[in-house]
């Protein structure tokens, strides 16, 4: 199937806000599984008007629901993914790209989708006590949440860590353990 098709796919399954901006930003969460990133990105959605395009949503609807999780399927699910974020900016909608986006070659991308959209970047690194991600990973099995999309549990998450590359650009770091209400104020700044 061609990316156009799959991006189509992915973006009728959206809903899309009224509100388009001249500036848009592109924001880029990066963090291991159990961090906080949806969760961040869904509390950042209820101060801005921003489309949340989340890696494990794109890939379910790729899937059907069924993921293989191969190194092809996630080529794929981030190709794709691109592609969303790439057609929401020239339109004039501030995206959210929620993926772990833990190396800094795949995070280029995403960089280079900013410059070629003139669009804004800020790039927020989520990070948690350890004690704090197995809790919410086991709670993610014991007490599902509509919202998440993810099927990571602590040994996606161990096996990701290797995976986990500073970022080099400027960014900011958020504990999602502590209170967000001051993480979202700097980076709503970030955006403006």
């Amino acid at each position: 199937m061609p990316t156009d098709s799959l991006t189509d796919q992915v973006l009728s399954a959206l809903t899309l806000p009224e509100q388009i901006t001249a500036t848009p930003v592109l924001f880029i969460i990066s963090g291991l599984p159990g961090t906080g990133k949806s969760f961040l990105a869904r509390r950042l959605a209820e101060r801005l008007p921003l489309i949340i395009i989340n890696s494990d949503f794109v890939r379910k609807i790729l899937t059907h629901q069924q993921p293989t999780y191969s190194a092809e399927e996630s080529a794929l699910v981030h190709q794709v993914g691109r592609a969303v974020l790439k057609r929401l900016l020239l339109t004039g909608y501030h995206v959210l790209y929620d993926a772990t986006n833990l190396a800094e070659w795949h995070r280029e991308k995403l960089y280079r989708l900013a410059d070629e959209t003139n669009a804004k970047l800020v790039i927020i690194r989520t990070i948690a006590p350890e004690e704090i991600v197995r809790t919410r990973l086991r709670e993610r099995f014991e007490h599902p949440d509509p919202h998440d999309y993810s099927d990571a549990d602590w040994s996606v998450h161990e096996k990701l860590k290797a995976e986990l590359e500073p970022v080099r650009r400027s960014h900011l770091v958020v504990d999602t353990s502590q209170d967000l209400e001051p993480a979202i104020r700097k980076i709503l700044r970030a955006a403006r």
